[in-house]
């Protein structure tokens, strides 16, 4: 997907920190830790498996905002931290405008921090093999984005694209309204398998982010220009490409596992690409995965 060159990103609330060290804090902190190193892009809700997040120890990076190094969808297109910029400004307007479609109550934006090497977040320690992820504890996105070439390696062996890129960004932009609207904390996040409670909620996310990529083309800036351009076919099959490399049978199969849904907690290839149409297809209105039972899942 390309961002319109002539777009105003500089709104954006994305945040770059600086170089970090991963900070262990005893048996708790290896628990997270643990959990961080199996998430690689799962968007996994962290707090569920680590008692609801907690202190890292010591101190968080300092950050600065990108807005002056990214001003318009061109700067998007030419560079990959100013993409996820570009993208916060997008996915922030578009759920302004459409969060009453999914929850009542009063919309917030999310932070949304890059990283490189580390950090420490409310869910506890993240390093560069985390993978993209939400943290409940502080309402915000996390991504180091060297990640997105190892979209383009094994086990995830994708084009990694620019959508496939915003796909990511999206997806965890999910998980944050599903966090403020209740849905998250409504949900059984500790069983498995192919309709479990952590499928739902990690296929919803998928859905958003579908509805997010068919919104994303008529949502505009405070000047009144789109962000992006219609995405082409070639760029929603590359979407739809990193929603397959990260279901949870591609992802056993492909470690040398036996293919094992009742293991499953993000849902396989097929239904992450049909979540992610139905949420293209259908808007953010399509997107509730709790309302239909196992066999439709």
């Amino acid at each position: 997907m390309t961002f319109n060159p002539d777009s105003d990103i500089s709104g954006s609330n994305v945040r770059k920190r600086g170089r970090g060290t991963a900070i262990g804090v005893g048996g708790g902190g290896l628990a997270v830790v643990a959990v961080f190193l199996i998430a690689q892009f799962t968007g996994i809700d962290l707090s569920g498996f680590i008692g609801g997040g907690g202190e890292a120890g010591g101190s968080a990076p300092s950050s600065t905002s990108l807005s002056e190094q990214c001003k318009t969808g061109e700067d998007a297109n030419e560079n990959i931290e100013c993409l996820m910029s570009g993208a916060g400004a997008s996915i922030d307007a578009f759920w302004i405008d459409n969060y009453g479609t999914v929850a009542s109550g009063e919309y917030r934006t999310p932070g949304f921090e890059l990283f490189e090497s580390s950090t420490t977040t409310a869910c506890g320690a993240a390093s560069s093999s985390t993978g993209p992820f939400y943290c409940p504890g502080d309402e915000t996105i996390f991504v180091d984005t060297s990640f997105f070439a190892q979209l383009r390696q094994p086990p995830f062996d994708t084009t990694g694209g620019p959508l496939a890129q915003l796909y990511i960004a999206a997806h965890e932009w999910g998980h944050h309204i599903q966090a403020i609207s209740g849905i998250m904390e409504s949900a059984d996040r500790t069983g498995t398998g192919p309709d479990s409670d952590s499928v739902r909620i990690e296929l919803q996310a998928d859905c958003f982010a579908g509805a997010w990529v068919a919104g994303a083309s008529e949502t505009e800036d405070k000047n009144g220009v789109t962000y992006l351009e219609r995405p082409t076919a070639a760029q929603i099959a590359d979407a739809l490409d990193a929603a397959a490399a990260v279901g949870d049978d591609r992802i056993q199969a492909g470690s040398g596992q036996g293919v094992n849904s009742e293991a499953w907690t993000h849902g396989s290839s097929e239904q992450r690409q049909r979540w992610f149409n139905a949420g293209r297809e259908g808007g953010p209105g399509a997107c509730d995965t709790f309302a239909v039972d196992g066999s439709q899942l």
